[in-house]
């Protein structure tokens, strides 16, 4: 069956006794979100009415305050397995129930029949698949047909006077028309089609011509009265606002600062919503999946406004995102830092579904770009990376400079060194040797990270997904990273040993295959043209990286990288001196906001 474009069209209007945070936290975090990761729904926006506010009312199951629009590049797939399983257990979850329960809902599947767009304007999925936004305004007329009208003549009348006249409309940016699908099987009575509908979506900017001269024009001419009064049976029309674009990654912190919404984690385990406490902000951990069908968990955390400027943090190989724990501690201290989202994630590697390609910078840098489309961010305004991660940063700002408006890359090299593959491949060699499991650390159970995402990536528990680079190679990695002042048996080297967890608990099969992309790269004649504001940061005891990224600062973007040193610290300068670092990075960004 050929595919069938069109739209899901949802109006919900919640009870009085369900409160806007636990609403708007469960559509934002859990429902779209779990339905945009179908790879057939394209898009999904959120709106609220503004034609409410002037009949002096609320919205009500008659006239509901909210709307959402899901693209679809094939209707026949709300029939399938994959659609119709999210309706009920296990998939939909406990708190999803409930909260459906308060809610007036009405929901309406229907095929494209035309569009016409402004010259350059993008189509919706385009738009949203480049991090962008559609027009803020939007106008939906939904119209029912009398039995003896003309369907021939309104659609004419439709296509060749009434949307050329609306293109006259300052402000004007699309209009497409769908009638109710012929391919969407009904789900119950409420889901039958009783009468043919036709809608019409019309979307504008913000500031438009609606209600002008134009827009008078285009609704008082003789043949528009004609079909009004000979053709329509009914006519209902809406007034919008947009207000949320859904992506496939939850994102949604709002909810989370008020201490009105509860902690959540989803039916499979792989979402968790940390409410803010007084002394720690809200943060939602969950997943993205890439462009080649890896996971890759995350953390986010940081200002509750949804546009809020985000910070991406990249790892170097085999831990995890911890290793940034004391830098954003310290970082978040400060006020000025606290419009910030963060971003954190584990870098492919960290568990045993990996990927099947071999993994590069540039696959890296992907990463970065797919985590930040899933969280519909159109730049980042920086990124953070230590290791294979300051590499993967700086490539980045060299492959896609219009992602992210600055970067730090902690000690990392521009190149790497010739001995670098097979001193790799000796420290593979450590933990292939000691054969260590993930049941010698608690298991799946009690490892969260990276275990409980290896079933979603397709690997076995019973297979290479359970071995681990174990004690012996942590061991001798921490001794390499961290300077002989650090093991002080205080702080510092109570967060040497969470490290060295997390290199223990890292998946072998992981580590064998990201770490061949420090093998062999090359980007030192390309950063040296680079515009996007850099910053190359170095712990003062890491050997030879020192000497080797002041190099980088000085012919990065042609003598425009910013180089900083920090005393007492190794290959991992956030973990040993914490404060040094955020406050640089600190300074950094508003120099980068600046220029």
């Amino acid at each position: 069956m050929a595919p069938t474009p069109g739209i899901l069209y949802v109006t919900m209007n919640p009870h009085d006794d369900l409160s806007p945070d636990q609403f708007h936290d469960w559509y934002n975090n859990e429902h779209g979100p779990t339905r945009l990761r179908i790879p057939y729904f394209l898009t999904g926006f959120r709106y609220q009415a503004t034609d409410l506010a002037a009949d002096g009312a609320a919205g009500s199951k008659e006239k509901p305050e909210w709307m959402a629009v899901y693209d679809m590049d094939d209707m026949n797939q709300l029939n399938s397995e994959s659609y119709l399983s999210l309706r009920g257990p296990p998939l939909k979850s406990e708190r999803e129930a409930t909260t459906m329960k308060k809610i007036d809902v009405n929901r309406k599947s229907y095929d494209l029949i035309f569009e016409s767009r402004k010259d350059g304007y993008k189509s919706a999925a385009e738009v949203q698949s480049e991090g962008q936004q559609p027009p803020p305004a939007l106008i939906s007329a939904l119209i029912t047909l009398k039995s003896d009208a003309d369907v021939d003549d309104f659609h004419k009348w439709y296509n060749e006077e009434q949307i050329p006249l609306l293109t006259k409309v300052p402000g004007w940016r699309q209009t497409r028309r769908f009638k109710s699908s012929a391919v969407v099987k009904p789900l119950g009575p409420q889901d039958e089609i009783k009468e043919v509908e036709y809608i019409a979506l019309h979307e504008f900017d913000g500031q438009n011509g609606i209600g002008g001269e134009e827009w008078t024009a285009c609704i008082s001419t003789d043949w528009t009265k004609k079909v009004m009064t000979e053709y329509f049976g009914t006519f209902t029309s809406r007034f919008y606002k947009l207000s949320y674009t859904f992506g496939p990654a939850p994102r949604y912190l709002s909810s989370l600062t008020t201490g009105f919404v509860a902690p959540f984690t989803s039916p499979d385990g792989l979402t968790k919503e940390i409410p803010a406490t007084p002394t720690t902000p809200g943060a939602i951990e969950s997943y993205i999946t890439t462009r080649d069908g890896v996971i890759l968990p995350y953390r986010l955390e940081g200002s509750p406004d949804p546009n809020a400027p985000l910070i991406i943090l990249s790892t170097s190989v085999m831990v995890n995102w911890h290793i940034y724990d004391a830098f954003l501690a310290s970082f978040m201290s400060q006020r000025s830092n606290q419009n910030y989202r963060v971003l954190r994630y584990h870098t492919r590697g960290r568990g045993a579904a990996a990927g099947t390609q071999p993994i590069t910078i540039d696959v890296l840098a992907d990463d970065m770009v797919d985590l930040l489309d899933a969280l519909r961010v159109p730049r980042a305004a920086a990124a953070i990376g230590v290791s294979l991660g300051g590499v993967s940063v700086l490539n980045l700002a060299l492959k896609h400079p219009s992602r992210v408006a600055a970067f730090v890359a902690c000690d990392t090299n521009a190149a790497a060194p010739p001995t670098n593959a097979a001193a790799w491949d000796k420290r593979v060699a450590v933990a292939e040797a000691q054969g260590s499991t993930a049941a010698e650390y608690g298991g799946a159970a009690g490892i969260p990270e990276p275990w409980r995402w290896t079933s979603v990536g397709g690997v076995s528990a019973e297979s290479e997904a359970d071995k681990v680079i174990g004690e012996n190679l942590a061991d001798e990695t921490v001794k390499r990273w961290f300077v002989d002042e650090s093991f002080d048996k205080g702080e510092i080297e109570s967060r040497i040993e969470d490290v060295k967890r997390g290199v223990a608990t890292n998946s072998l099969e992981g580590f064998k295959k990201v770490v061949r992309a420090l093998h062999a790269y090359d980007v030192a004649d390309e950063m040296k043209a680079s515009k996007v504001p850099g910053a190359f940061l170095a712990g003062a005891g890491d050997g030879a990286v020192p000497k080797g990224m002041r190099k980088m600062a000085e012919t990065y973007g042609g003598g425009k990288g910013v180089y900083f040193e920090v005393e007492q610290a190794g290959h991992l300068p956030m973990v040993e001196k914490p404060d040094i670092v955020a406050g640089f990075v600190t300074e950094f960004l508003e120099k980068a906001r600046e220029a």
